[in-house]
């Protein structure tokens, strides 16, 4: 073997021994301060979560991530998103917008294939500044491919348009090259999933998170049931949930909105159609096209959470 040839060899292996004993953590300089990089959360493409925020603009990332401690938090920075495979297309349709614009940015399939433990298979939550959350099934996600957006019109968030209330959609929103409904249940379409003030994604096992919703007793078979847990868990769900779920947007959890619901179901009723007309003050924004069947559709499903006396 050349001498040049063998002191190459040479060298590889040692380097290679090297990172074998390092192991572990990396640092990497990052805007001018040391950031720790977790080598076992690395993904499919190679690129690294990291431990530290290094800029406001970084993504949180929770949940059930590949390769690290369960209830770990990491970040993403813009840097290392645009890393990822990018999409870009016209938007058309996007409520958030007052009219077609450019946007680019990462598939939130890509994201759960590459740092969610369970995968494609996981379900995505996005969860906003103001504590709105949107959840993104598997079946969502291969049916209308929603897209983390790093740029409109070629600008960064600082340049994006405000939103309806005149507030920073930034730093990440979410959207879709054209929504189309996938489902229709009595009045309930499927609706889009499109917040804007994304400021972390979770990856969670899709069987826990609607499992813990999942109508109880013995009528939690029952079609219409069945139907209002599926209404619910994408209406409401976005606001409400579970105690168990920490802080929420909605100041109601879902044992007092089943309780509402059973005590009083003319009042939930009207409630969800025009909330305002039962609560000046309520922020929630109304269903008007909810018609009787769908209406008792969910206070079916809320009523299962109720424990009935025996006679």
């Amino acid at each position: 073997m050349p001498r040049r040839w063998f002191g190459a060899v040479v060298l590889a292996v040692v380097a290679s021994l090297t990172l074998v004993v390092l192991g572990g953590l990396r640092a990497w300089a990052f805007d001018g301060a040391l950031i720790r990089v977790d080598q076992g959360a690395r993904a499919r493409t190679g690129l690294n979560l990291r431990e530290k925020r290094g800029s406001a603009l970084d993504l949180e990332v929770g949940g059930d991530l590949a390769g690290v401690p369960a209830g770990s938090v990491r970040y993403l920075s813009r840097e290392d998103l645009e890393a990822l495979p990018q999409v870009s297309y016209m938007v058309t349709d996007d409520a958030n917008f007052s009219g077609p614009v450019q946007v680019r940015g990462v598939e939130l399939g890509i994201l759960a294939r590459e740092f969610a433990a369970g995968g494609e298979k996981a379900l995505v939550v996005a969860l906003c500044g103001d504590l709105y959350r949107a959840h993104y099934s598997q079946a969502y996600v291969l049916a209308h491919r929603p897209l983390l957006v790093l740029e409109i019109n070629g600008a960064g968030p600082s340049g994006w348009p405000k939103s309806k209330g005149a507030s920073s959609m930034g730093p990440y929103l979410i959207s879709h090259s054209h929504f189309t409904p996938s489902f229709r249940i009595f009045a309930h379409d499927e609706e889009a999933q499109i917040p804007w003030g994304v400021v972390r994604l979770e990856f969670r096992s899709e069987e826990a998170v609607f499992g813990g919703i999942a109508p109880r007793g013995p009528s939690a078979g029952d079609a219409g049931v069945q139907a209002g847990f599926r209404i619910a868990r994408e209406n409401c769900l976005r606001c409400h949930g579970p105690s168990s779920f920490g802080r929420l947007k909605g100041q109601i959890n879902w044992a007092g909105i089943a309780f509402f619901a059973d005590a009083s179901p003319s009042e939930f009723t009207a409630y969800m159609r025009n909330p305002r007309s039962v609560a000046p003050s309520a922020q929630m924004p109304g269903n008007p096209e909810y018609d009787d069947p769908t209406t008792r559709a969910l206070i079916a499903y809320f009523e299962t959470f109720i424990a009935k006396k025996k006679p």
